[in-house]
């Protein structure tokens, strides 16, 4: 299978940074959103071919979720520009992106920064403290589902076993990047949620 180039509809969104993805938008402006170490070297790599590079941040400081050494060289770095509290509202484009309008979260003020591609790499919490206690996590709050539910964590299924996808609790199901193993990917998101619609037909079958 060729390298994925994890596109959303509006080609030029893309959710890694490889050789093929950098290829792509080779002399073009490019953004970054986040303020992690996989942000900065995303940054960092992407500059070597692009036009420009912005690196977009909530905050209004890099250091703080990011290693010193990665702040210092996109802090020298000359097609590095860093924005911060700054976030995206809006895509602009046809097909292709070409531009994106981001917002000061302080002062609420607008700007159209011209872009050929965004990289999003925003992190991989699961925020899921609001279904603590309720089904089973592993030790990162990811939901466990289908084999990975285990022991103690099987007493509402009887007999039973829970169904691929399937939380600790009959008839809840986690798919996309919220359950443990998910290979963070948005094909394989939509793909897990077009099988869960199948799956809670089955399990409400059975009630």
């Amino acid at each position: 299978m060729a390298a994925p180039h994890h596109r959303e509809a509006l080609d030029g969104v893309y959710y890694a940074a490889t050789q093929a993805e950098a290829h792509l938008c080779a002399d073009d402006p490019v953004l970054v959103v986040g303020g992690g170490n996989s942000a900065g070297q995303a940054a960092l790599f992407l500059s070597r071919g692009a036009a420009s590079c912005h690196l977009l941040i909530r905050g209004g400081d890099l250091g703080k979720s990011m290693s010193r050494y990665l702040v210092d060289e996109i802090e020298r770095h000359p097609r590095v520009e860093v924005m911060t509290y700054t976030e995206i509202v809006e895509l602009k484009g046809g097909e292709d992106l070409d531009a994106v309008i981001v917002k000061d979260s302080r002062s609420g003020a607008r700007r159209e920064l011209p872009a050929k591609a965004v990289y999003v790499f925003i992190g991989a919490s699961p925020h899921t403290d609001w279904l603590r206690g309720h089904v089973a996590m592993d030790e990162h709050c990811f939901l466990l589902t289908g084999r990975d539910v285990q022991g103690d964590d099987l007493a509402a299924y009887g007999d039973e076993r829970p169904f691929l996808l399937e939380t600790s609790q009959p008839g809840i199901f986690a798919v996309g990047d919220v359950h443990s193993g998910s290979i963070k990917r948005v094909a394989s998101a939509v793909g897990e949620g077009s099988m869960a619609v199948r799956l809670v037909n089955q399990r409400l079958s059975l009630v």
